[in-house]
């Protein structure tokens, strides 16, 4: 039991007895009543959701005791299929709001969980998917608090859509920005690029693989602690999702008014989903991740960043990619394996649809 946890709230709780999730299950009464404690009370439960309030209550003192700021991030996930190799809706909201509160340096705490199902929805997919999520949660050391659950007509969703929001505690001393990004830096990601794209290609049924494609979904708090352990002063981190890595060191660079230079042969690709690249004309530095960081740090910092990430499953191919320098402003350049070099610009449209 946390130090702030307050204490269990118990009741008697609703059973659901449906098959199929109907309109009444989102008008506010019994069924309503029963698909929450039923499904995610069931799956969630813990002592700050299990009372229904419309808000979870923190105890102030006990969130300064992490640190001196909040972090607190949103996001909406709408992947399609709901299941596919590695992970499911359920699991990438998770990790993935795990994720953006990591990037800035935050113990991540609390999420909230909001979903709009459609009519018709299959409840034992409902109760999968509740179920991975309270996994996931409960294996970065989170707590599911509060949330939310609407039903829509059929036809007017796409059978189920979640977001998460997340309250994380940034310890005093760490200052990553968008913005800190200098001459000198190195630039380093914690593993392969385009495992979460190339994967829901895969569960589309668009190609056929003779090598399984699995996603990269994972939360990332744990590596990024331990390369602040390495390394206090870093200076910029993202999580490289829809966009991928050329996203990121875009935005990067337009922030921090410097130039990312990245190498091709040090990015970490798997072959099979260069395989899956080369054959779609998709390029593997846009490809979306769902486990992956980019990180900018000091040069002469690298190699014990390296070797701190290389201690934990989620960095274990970790590599520097290139360096920051100066010139040309807010640009990212990539030197090519023929050793010619091209501007990588940020993604215009979209590469593929209903990605995370």
């Amino acid at each position: 039991m946390r130090a702030d946890e307050p204490q269990l709230f118990r009741r008697p709780r609703g059973k659901l007895r449906d098959t199929r999730i109907t309109l009444a299950h989102g008008a506010g009464g019994k069924a309503m009543r029963d698909l929450i404690d039923d499904v995610f009370v069931g799956a969630f439960g813990n002592a700050w959701l299990a009372p229904l309030e419309d808000q979870a209550r923190f105890s102030l003192a006990a969130l300064a005791t992490g640190g001196d700021r909040l972090a607190f991030t949103t996001d909406s996930y709408v992947v399609d299929p709901l299941i596919f190799p590695g992970g499911d809706i359920g699991s990438l909201a998770v990790n993935g709001t795990i994720n953006d509160l990591a990037v800035s340096g935050a113990r991540p705490l609390y999420l909230s969980c909001g979903v709009i199902i459609e009519e018709g929805f299959d409840v034992e997919m409902l109760r999968a998917i509740a179920q991975s999520m309270a996994l996931a949660a409960a294996a970065a050391g989170v707590q599911i608090v509060t949330g939310d659950t609407k039903v829509v007509q059929r036809g007017a969703a796409d059978k189920l859509f979640i977001n998460t929001a997340g309250i994380g505690v940034i310890p005093r001393g760490v200052e990553i920005a968008a913005t800190r990004a200098a001459a000198g830096d190195a630039i380093i990601v914690n593993g392969t690029l385009g495992d979460h794209g190339a994967a829901i290609l895969a569960a589309r049924k668009d190609l056929a693989l003779a090598a399984p494609i699995q996603s990269d979904c994972q939360p990332l708090h744990e590596l990024v602690q331990a390369m602040l352990a390495a390394c206090p002063d870093i200076h910029c981190l993202r999580d490289a999702t829809r966009g991928g890595l050329a996203t990121v060191l875009n935005e990067l660079a337009q922030s921090s008014g410097v130039c990312m230079r990245i190498e091709e042969q040090r990015l970490p690709v798997r072959e099979t989903v260069k395989g899956v690249c080369e054959i779609l004309g998709l390029d593997p530095v846009y490809m979306a991740n769902e486990g992956k960081l980019a990180a900018i740090v000091p040069g002469a910092a690298a190699a014990q960043v390296i070797e701190a990430m290389h201690a934990l499953p989620c960095g274990r191919d970790a590599a520097v990619i290139g360096e920051v320098v100066s010139a040309p402003e807010g640009m990212v350049v990539l030197e090519t394996i023929f050793g010619g070099e091209r501007v990588v610009d940020m993604l215009v449209g979209e590469q593929l649809p209903r990605i995370c």
